[in-house]
């Protein structure tokens, strides 16, 4: 019977894959290890501790501030978003909640939609003008209501966008440090932050998108810096280190916990439900995201204290390790 280490290497082969790979059970850490390169032109390998962008699992973090922001009575998950948006975004339903928007029940239109391929997705507007929050309205707005708020479940990044914004409008923090003041220091998760991808930095990797046959970073498909719906770096230590915190309470009391690991819908299409920010499947939470030259997958077993998190700097790189370890 071959090892895990043995599995995952033969994986990574197989496919090509460029990231990170852990699997802890506990205290114990069972595997992590390497692959491929961080920075091709470099030559810079991945290393255990390289930060990678996640994506959309961002979007837990982003309902986690949200969470904590309620915690405090700035805001109600039955706060309507209106109250908080003024005259922005007028074609937004006066009737959208915070928590319309947290389990992806709000029915507002797309401003980034994933049809198609991913190395195909182009921005509205330059790069270089998505950088913070309040430069995102121009995008944001212009996109009619889809359905009534609260009807059913689509997956839309543009309601975490709001989030952030929300987030930083009741609170009068920036949404980047607010992130990080209250989930990733009360998490332990010291190596993660919303990067410019414009601004080398130490220990991170690039993402690449292959385009006819030539492997190209993704500057330009990506905001140059991320939003409430995704773009955060992190590493598959800070993972480690955030499932238990997030469970246990350091970040949002627990009831707080239940309601957001609650089921809110069914995704029978994905074989999973969906609760306030996190993904559930059987008994673990799981967090992923999915862009050009992105993706990323942790999850959590509560009952076992199981974690896996697979990161990786290609579109589709963590896929098939992702698969093999959720079957393992």
């Amino acid at each position: 019977m071959s090892s895990l280490s043995e599995e995952v290497s033969s994986l990574a082969e197989q496919t090509g894959f460029a990231g990170v790979v852990s699997v802890t059970t506990g205290d114990e850490v069972e595997y992590a290890a390497a692959f491929g390169l961080a920075h091709r032109g470099l030559s810079i390998p991945n290393t255990v501790d390289t930060r990678f962008a996640i994506a959309s699992g961002t979007k837990g973090l982003t309902a986690l501030t949200v969470m904590s922001l309620v915690t405090d009575g700035k805001l109600a998950l039955s706060t309507p978003v209106r109250s908080i948006l003024g005259a922005d975004l007028p074609m937004i339903d006066d009737t959208v909640t915070v928590e319309h928007l947290l389990s992806h029940r709000s029915g507002i239109g797309e401003w980034y939609s994933e049809t198609g391929d991913v190395r195909d997705y182009l921005l509205p507007v330059p790069a270089q003008n998505l950088l913070d929050s309040e430069q995102y309205l121009g995008v944001l707005d212009g996109h009619p209501q889809d359905f009534a708020p609260g009807t059913r479940f689509t997956y839309n990044n543009g309601g975490y966008v709001v989030l952030g914004l929300i987030a930083e409008r009741v609170s009068g923090t920036p949404f980047h440090s607010l992130v990080v003041e209250r989930v990733c220091e009360p998490a332990g998760m010291t190596s993660t932050e919303f990067l410019r991808s414009d601004t080398p930095e130490s220990r991170t990797a690039l993402g690449y998108v292959e385009m006819d046959g030539t492997w190209r970073t993704n500057v330009f498909h990506l905001p140059i810096r991320g939003a409430g719906d995704g773009g955060i770096y992190s590493t598959v230590d800070d993972f480690r280190a955030f499932w238990p915190a997030f469970l246990a309470g350091a970040i949002v009391p627990a009831d707080r916990v239940a309601s957001m690991i609650r089921p809110h819908s069914d995704v029978p299409e994905y074989s999973l439900r969906y609760g306030l920010g996190f993904w559930l499947r059987d008994t673990e939470v799981m967090l992923e995201g999915y862009d050009s030259g992105v993706s990323f997958q942790s999850a959590h077993n509560p009952t076992t204290g199981r974690t896996y998190t697979v990161m990786s700097n290609t579109t589709d790189g963590a896929w098939p390790i992702a698969r093999h370890l959720a079957g393992a």
